[in-house]
């Protein structure tokens, strides 16, 4: 992996992320994560679903068209809270990606939407479509897994294999959506996560409402 891909892989770098669960705190709120067993099967539904969703529009932002990738993401994702979210941990990047890695695709994209999504601002950086499928692929899942030590108490090392576990699963993710790096951005993928979208919004009304550990 190059080196942009690695450093946004890495849980210290600062765009953010880890304040957000990936609709893991509502489900522990709602009892429907409480032991690793549960948690590997969240992280397995999250990964089918968003995870493949962010790894195809990371691919596809490797070619540019970030205007239309922005809208299609943006179709794609019913829930305002994801899509909040997914804005939020862009603009994150953003922030560190700015001295890092300055660049005229960089600029481009902020012009063209100063809060980007996440999956397109990485494809953005990193600029190789498996790679950077690849890694948003593996922040789907990293987010919710850290959440789980954090909430639950679980043993890290668990929860770590549990995340090896799921690496033949990324890669098969990253292929595939690579294969979609130059299809038409209204043609893409879309696969769908209707319960993510419910707990997105449940715990965003929740939110207001009580002081939560994440803000999504």
């Amino acid at each position: 992996m190059n080196l942009a891909a690695l450093m946004i892989a890495d849980s210290r770098f600062p765009g953010g992320g880890h304040v957000h669960s990936g609709g893991l705190e509502e489900a522990v709120a709602r009892r429907l994560v409480h032991d690793e067993a549960s948690l590997r099967s969240f992280l397995v539904g999250r990964l089918r679903t968003a995870g493949e969703l962010g790894a195809v529009f990371a691919s596809a932002a490797c070619r540019g068209r970030y205007a239309e990738l922005d809208a299609e993401l943006d179709a794609r994702t019913p829930s305002p809270a994801q899509r909040n979210a997914s804005r939020v941990q862009g603009r994150g990047i953003a922030r560190a990606a700015r001295r890092a890695w300055p660049s005229a695709a960089l600029a481009e994209l902020l012009r063209v939407t100063p809060r980007p999504h996440h999956p397109i601002i990485v494809g953005v950086l990193v600029g190789e479509p498996f790679e950077a499928a690849q890694t948003v692929a593996y922040h789907a899942v990293t987010g919710p897994a850290t959440a789980a030590i954090r909430l639950l108490g679980l043993d890290p090392f668990g929860v770590n294999a549990a995340l090896a576990a799921l690496a033949p699963q990324i890669d098969a993710i990253a292929a595939t959506a690579a294969g979609h790096a130059d299809t038409p951005p209204e043609d893409l993928p879309a696969p769908s996560a209707p319960g993510l979208d419910l707990l997105a919004e449940a715990h965003d009304r929740h939110h207001s409402e009580e002081v939560r550990l994440f803000v999504s």
